[in-house]
């Protein structure tokens, strides 16, 4: 197996689990409490990774501009793809942003000269129709048709974003390592973070409201209703993402040290068809036929773009 299948298929075992937990979480706090303990959680286990390895912490401009504009491109992709998790089915949303793989295949060969066969673009059209039917349910004709779910329009907003950081990390290690990449980076995410869950929480003081413990109703369909947690439990939940999301980061950036940037963001991916299969067995979510057709051509899709 080529290493940059293998590293993205490990980012992608290591994301599409924590889709599972930050999803659980975000439906009982709300998306931004959960964006920022999953981000400082990453954050912290960097800093001790790079104290332990006695790397030394990037100070060239160049490299600190990059991983800074990295930063803040994850913070937009993570507060989007959390608050889909949290007002959207985990299945549908998950299976929209599985599209930043084929984005990400369309970038790299645009912006990075990588190149494809006729057989794999052919799979990235396949892969893309197949995502749009996860993420629309047909009733009565074209005249019927709407967004199968709330959450998608925040799932289509975090796939282009996810696309732009595999490309933005890319270009970010052509001068500095993994580790120095992912540490700025996430300590940039994590400040905006931060930043941004404190203006929300003073406005919704002057608003005398609470914003960021907004959670689902337990009756939107498509959404199971989740039993009250202890404040340990939902801590533990949101510790766990943050390893599970750390460690992803490390398997990807890897990847892209030494292979192509559309192999392993395709590879990659396959994140949230581990969230799905979870979803669909454990959390008792359904999936209209649609849907199922939509995943079976992302499926194929995927296939196709990964042969040589």
């Amino acid at each position: 197996m080529p290493f940059g299948l293998l590293t993205g298929l490990g980012a992608a075992l290591s994301w599409g689990t924590m889709d599972v937990a930050s999803a659980v979480a975000s439906r009982r706090v709300g998306s931004l409490l959960v964006t920022v303990g999953v981000v400082l959680v990453s954050a912290i286990v960097l800093f001790v990774v790079t104290l332990v390895s006695a790397t030394e912490i990037p100070t060239d401009p160049p490299t600190v501009a990059t991983a800074g504009l990295l930063g803040l491109i994850g913070a937009g992709a993570y507060f989007a793809y959390f608050t889909g998790l949290r007002v959207g089915p985990i299945a549908v949303v998950s299976g929209m942003v599985a599209a930043y793989g084929g984005l990400t295949v369309v970038l790299s060969v645009l912006f990075r000269g990588e190149t494809l066969t006729s057989l794999q673009a052919f799979g990235a059209a396949i892969a893309t129709v197949g995502v749009i039917l996860t993420g629309v349910a047909f009733e009565g004709g074209l005249r019927g048709t709407r967004f199968a779910g709330p959450g998608v329009i925040f799932a289509i907003v975090a796939l282009v974003l996810f696309s732009m950081m595999a490309i933005t990390t890319d270009i970010a290690l052509e001068s500095a390592g993994w580790l120095q990449v992912l540490l700025a980076s996430r300590v940039v995410t994590a400040a905006v973070s931060i930043a941004i869950v404190a203006i929300v929480a003073l406005i919704a003081r002057r608003r005398r409201g609470h914003p960021t413990d907004a959670k689902a109703d337990p009756a939107t369909p498509g959404i199971p209703a989740e039993p009250d947690w202890d404040r340990r439990r939902l801590v533990r939940v949101i510790v766990l993402a943050g390893i599970l999301d750390v460690l992803g980061l490390i398997s990807f950036a890897i990847g892209l040290e030494t292979a192509p940037t559309w192999l392993v963001g395709l590879a990659s991916s396959f994140g949230p068809a581990v969230t799905i299969l979870v979803a669909v067995a454990f959390l008792g979510e359904r999936l209209e036929r649609i849907q199922w057709f939509g995943l079976a051509g992302v499926a194929v899709g995927m296939i196709a773009i990964a042969l040589p």
